[in-house]
């Protein structure tokens, strides 16, 4: 983890640690970011990507508000 100016810890979470906070598959997380319904992911190198778990866990939290379930 890391420490962001003295704020909370900030973590990145690849693919598969995503897709088992959120339940979702590879394709599901996918298409939700080409409608923008989900974080994009952040280029961490040449071949890899990762996304916040403060986004990860806001879209969880939107989604149980009832965001997700109106669509």
């Amino acid at each position: 983890m890391y420490v962001f100016g003295g704020r909370a810890p900030m973590a990145i979470l690849r693919l598969p640690a995503v897709k088992a906070r959120t339940g979702l598959s590879r394709a599901t997380i996918y298409r939700k970011i080409q409608s923008a319904d989900f974080p994009r992911p952040h280029q961490l190198s040449r071949r890899a990507v990762g996304w916040l778990e403060s986004d990860i866990e806001a879209g969880i939290a939107t989604c149980i508000a009832g965001g997700a379930n109106n669509r």
